[in-house]
């Protein structure tokens, strides 16, 4: 999975910052991409738990407790 660098920019000046680099976008999405991955295969797990080949909002929610 990939963010746009325009989504990252959007992130990082939604907290405050004026000034981002190139290397920042580059370096969130990264950091996203391994949070996304690894939040998903928990919730794949809690699905398979529960018996369910689906992937619910409450899987996801779970996956980050």
């Amino acid at each position: 999975m990939e963010f746009s660098k325009l989504s990252m920019r959007k992130i990082i000046r939604s907290q405050g910052d004026k000034r981002i680099s190139e290397k920042s976008t580059g370096k969130l999405g990264e950091v996203l991409d391994r949070f996304a991955g690894d939040v998903a295969e928990e919730a794949i797990a809690v699905a398979r738990e529960n018996g369910r080949k689906t992937v619910r909002a409450e899987d996801i929610k779970q996956a980050l407790k």
